[in-house]
């Protein structure tokens, strides 16, 4: 890539900021309607982050930044409501989703922001909005970069099996381990991406199938359950995710159903990669007991698109993501390249 991307709206774009809004691709709609959502206030960023109109770690960190922008502009001229405006847009978006690291990532440095020059309004709305658009301009450059460096690991002809959403609708432009393989189709690799189906959203159905047509890569779509079999059948040569925090030790989280995917590769031979940028490690969490998991209502279950699929009063228990131990990965595909065991010391390359 020469220089710095653009942050001009592009065609396929599912974020971005333009006359004073948030305008956001609404992802609970996909695939039957394309309608994007014009949000103008912190509480509306935190509602369309809470009920999933934009996920995906990297796009809700984008999200989150922008949510404190429009709370500080909806403060006016004085300086000191547009600090407090903008603090408490920060606590109200942080209380969104806990396990997504990129989400605080950008919050800490929207804070910063706040801290790191003149008081008069002007310069802090100009200092903000500047790290806002950092912030969306270096998820675009580290994905580009990740996705480059995942053809490591990726074979001629390789049969990939993912899991969830983790394409562009995911992060912005070009997504984490769907960026991999999208990249590799563009570089004439003629791969095949198996897709989880990923209850009980559906992530995989509806956005992964969806991504994975628009770029012309070919894929099968399977239910959660058949993944085994599907490896059992040789007819995987390796599985790779997207992650929503990384651990100092390597454990990493992601959605619900990627470990038991970790376990079942390990068991059959099949190497398992996670895909994620720096932004998504976070080494002041030392492993797994220290992730936070959220706990989703109850009806994602019992119903689907809105009807009841199990007794009203079922009882439920949705946990949105689980956590796979470091011993399971093969590798981490990152912007800094492909990390291998010991993860402890060579994640620290984020530490600056």
């Amino acid at each position: 890539m020469d220089g710095r991307p653009s942050l001009e709206p592009q065609l396929d774009d599912s974020i971005y900021f333009a006359d004073g809004k948030l305008h956001l691709l609404d992802q609970t709609l996909l695939p039957a309607e394309t309608v994007y959502l014009a949000l103008d206030t912190p509480e509306e960023v935190a509602a369309a982050i809470r009920r999933l109109a934009v996920r995906g770690a990297p796009a809700i960190g984008i999200a989150g930044a922008y949510g404190v922008l429009l709370g500080a502009l909806s403060a006016g001229d004085a300086p000191r409501a547009v600090e407090e405006e903008a603090r408490r847009a920060i606590e109200v978006i942080g209380e969104s989703r806990p396990t997504a690291r990129n989400l605080f990532w950008a919050l800490e440095r929207m804070e910063r922001a706040l801290e790191a020059g003149p008081r008069e309004a002007a310069r802090i709305l100009s200092r903000l909005e500047e790290t806002a658009e950092e912030i969306a301009l270096e998820v675009i450059e580290t994905d580009l970069a990740l996705a480059r460096a995942g053809q490591e690991v990726i074979g001629e002809g390789a049969r990939i099996l993912t899991h969830c959403n983790s394409g562009p609708l995911a992060a912005l432009r070009y997504g984490t381990a769907l960026g991999v393989f999208i990249e590799a189709h563009r570089l004439g690799n003629e791969i095949h991406v198996w897709v989880d189906e990923t209850r009980p959203l559906l992530q995989g159905a509806r956005l992964t199938t969806w991504e994975l047509a628009r770029a012309g890569v070919p894929y099968t779509l399977i239910c959660d359950n058949m993944a085994g079999q599907v490896m059992k059948e040789g007819r995987i040569d390796l599985v790779m995710t997207g992650a929503d925090r990384i651990a100092a030790n390597g454990d990493s989280a992601n959605k619900i159903g990627t470990y038991a995917l970790a376990v079942l590769a390990q068991a059959h031979g099949i190497p398992f990669y996670i895909a994620a940028p720096g932004s998504t490690v976070d080494l002041s969490c030392p492993a797994e007991p220290d992730i936070v998991i959220e706990e989703r209502d109850a009806d994602e279950v019992r119903r689907c698109f809105g009807k009841l699929i199990a007794p009203a009063d079922a009882p439920v228990y949705n946990p949105a993501f689980d956590v796979t131990p470091a011993r399971y990965l093969d590798g981490i595909v990152t912007d800094r390249g492909v990390l291998r065991p010991p993860y402890s010391e060579n994640l620290k390359v984020f530490s600056h």
